[in-house]
């Protein structure tokens, strides 16, 4: 990255670390990070999804993001591509939105390379986050290490098209297993683009059809 802000070190029971972190068998330490780290004071929300979504999912996604933005939340998600990068896009769109990325490799070694400019956007205007030391590059087991950062910092966990195969999966499962809500978008039952999303929805995921679906089950201001 280039022309990035000042990388800051956050440490377990220290200022600015997010106490929603905690809530972990094994919070990092320390935290990477660049961007405001005051923005962890904001509730979060996570968007994840397929990183080959349709052009419907990738809309939603969008959709979402901007409200979510724009009704006071941080949009976490994990700069992959797809439904990831949409709903990073979206909330840098917004006026007022605010977003984090969770990143699965040290924060000078952005991945997908092609979200270089999207990473930089993040680290100038929200927030770049990482367990992972400069110069860590991506590796198979680092994602769901990730994945775990980003059910932990949320409060609540939006899937928008996942397969029964998909990463996302692992983050509602994590997000359940800290008490975070889980919500779901269906999609159609035909292909596989949604498989994932209707097996939350029948274990108990809250079905999204509209953006006030997330934000009447959501505390706006929690105690963090």
């Amino acid at each position: 990255m280039q022309n990035h802000p000042s990388m800051q070190l956050l440490y377990p029971g220290k200022p600015g670390y997010p106490k929603r972190l905690l809530d972990l068998r094994d919070p990092p330490s320390p935290l990477y990070i660049y961007g405001d780290a005051a923005l962890f004071k904001r509730p979060a929300i996570a968007i994840v999804g397929s990183r080959k979504a349709s052009l419907q999912g990738l809309y939603i996604a969008s959709e979402l993001s901007k409200g979510l933005a724009e009704a006071g939340f941080l949009i976490v998600s994990g700069l992959a591509r797809g439904i990831d990068g949409a709903a990073h896009r979206a909330a840098l769109k917004s006026p007022v939105g605010k977003t984090g990325a969770i990143c699965g490799t040290g924060l000078d070694r952005v991945y997908p390379y092609e979200h270089l400019a999207l990473a930089e956007a993040v680290a100038h205007s929200g927030l770049l986050i990482s367990e992972f030391p400069p110069g860590v590059g991506p590796k198979p087991f680092h994602f769901p290490r990730r994945n775990r950062l980003i059910a932990a910092l949320a409060l609540g966990v939006v899937v928008v098209e996942a397969s029964n195969r998909s990463g996302s999966l692992i983050t509602a499962r994590l997000a359940a297993e800290l008490g975070r809500e889980v919500f779901a978008v269906p999609g159609s039952i035909l292909g596989g683009h949604s498989e994932g999303c209707h097996s939350l929805i029948q274990n108990g995921a809250k079905l999204v059809h509209a953006l006030g679906d997330i934000l009447t089950e959501l505390p706006r201001n929690p105690n963090l």
